[in-house]
């Protein structure tokens, strides 16, 4: 039995969710987000919550139980308040410029990395260290970041790049040098 799934999602005022065909269609504030929903689970939609049901006692049905769960309840959080990530740039010299839709990084390369920003998806830098990204897509907002990420990933032996606020990276030793 998944304790996920056994859960209700409450649904906050102004948050609308149709399912049909096997698809969840969520309406809310910040924007409307679709999704196809695993299969052997069906949906009750309530007035105040939603329940989500498994069609019958295997393995497989469970882990699919949690996961729609986990979908239908990022969707709702996403509608209804969004999500924001924060991303702190270190190393002597990084930085990160807002231009209109995009961000240029300047992490050490000869030419600063320009990066449009996807369409849902805002940015606001605080300092020039630190970038605060919002979206109401938890899915696309993850993909924004591992690609900024990407730019300059964290570097084990000195720290230096691009990594999540409060993230604590294990670092190596160097090495011993002329003993």
């Amino acid at each position: 039995m998944s304790r996920i799934g056994k859960k209700p999602i409450p649904l906050p005022k102004g948050v609308k969710v149709q399912w049909q065909d096997g698809k969840v269609m969520v309406t809310g504030p910040l924007g409307k987000l679709e999704q196809v929903m695993p299969p052997r689970v069906t949906l009750e939609i309530g007035k105040d919550e939603i329940q989500i049901k498994p069609q019958d006692d295997t393995r497989l049905t469970s882990s699919y139980w949690g996961l729609a769960r986990t979908l239908v309840a990022n969707m709702v959080t996403g509608a209804s308040a969004g999500f924001t990530r924060v991303l702190e740039l270190v190393g002597t010299g990084y930085k990160v410029e807002a231009k209109g839709q995009s961000l240029a990084f300047s992490v050490g390369y000869s030419k600063p990395v320009e990066f449009p920003l996807p369409k849902g998806i805002s940015a606001q830098v605080e300092k020039a260290t630190k970038i605060e990204l919002k979206g109401f897509d938890k899915e696309q907002l993850g993909q924004t970041i591992a690609v900024i990420r990407a730019i300059r990933p964290p570097d084990a032996y000195k720290g230096k790049g691009i990594k999540n606020l409060g993230e604590v990276l294990r670092r190596k030793v160097g090495k011993a040098g002329g003993r």
